[in-house]
């Protein structure tokens, strides 16, 4: 469960990044936009910096949503970084992208927009240790999460699964605890969720996390039966 800091209250940032670590977050996420690649603009490697003593152990997730990246990398894992994802239209050099981070120390993600093509791992998902999965289109907070990427999630869970590698598959936009099943029951393991953790208040975003978290674990649980399901139908046939 990876709690976005987009959604979180600018002017108190390190206490809200203590909160949430304190209501159980996986991973602090971290959105960089450059008001160039995406319509916004927020944050750059300082405030990285600033936030890291109050994430204690709990990695920061960063999702780069600029362009050009590769000067972005170093100044980011300097300040604290441990994941940092970035899109494949941001970059003139995917591979070579991935390797810089992975270089620097941080675990290497791709961030495939609503009409990037799943095809765009195949001759890198070898290096990827996250595939971010942009279940809106990125640029602002808030969005609903659009339905068709669920059979994206699933596209992106047989790669990964055929790799045979540990890829975390992470989904970000409008994630919420009624949705939260479906998206986790279509191969999600690492979930993003930003209005829906911060939009009740401190006191309500451990109770935000573990609903979201629930229904995750209920999606998987179900998905789980129906396969093993059909799997017995099938040699029974």
């Amino acid at each position: 469960m990876a709690p976005s800091l987009l959604s979180a209250n600018f002017a108190r940032l390190g206490d809200e990044v203590e909160a949430v670590v304190a209501a159980g977050a996986d991973l602090i996420h971290f959105d960089v936009m450059d008001n160039h690649y995406v319509p916004n603009l927020t944050v750059g490697p300082l405030v990285c910096e600033a936030i890291r003593p109050h994430a204690g152990a709990v990695p920061i997730d960063v999702h780069l949503m600029v362009r050009p990246v590769d000067a972005l990398v170093p100044m980011f894992v300097q300040a604290g970084a441990g994941l940092i994802s970035f899109h494949p239209e941001a970059s003139e050099h995917v591979h070579r992208t991935i390797q810089l981070i992975r270089s620097h120390g941080a675990k290497a993600g791709l961030a495939l927009n609503p009409a990037t093509p799943v095809q765009v791992l195949d001759h890198v998902l070898d290096d990827l240790d996250l595939v971010l999965v942009m279940s809106v289109n990125p640029g602002f907070g808030g969005q609903a999460f659009i339905d068709g990427m669920l059979r994206k999630i699933e596209a992106v869970r047989r790669r990964i699964d055929a790799s045979g590698r540990d890829v975390w598959l992470e989904v970000d936009g409008g994630v919420k605890a009624s949705n939260a099943g479906r998206i986790a029951a279509a191969g999600a393991d690492t979930l993003v969720a930003g209005s829906a953790v911060f939009s009740g208040g401190a006191g309500q975003y451990r109770a935000a996390i573990d609903a979201i978290r629930a229904s995750a674990q209920l999606g998987r649980l179900q998905a789980r039966a129906e396969a093993a399901d059909t799997r017995a139908l099938e040699a029974a046939a």
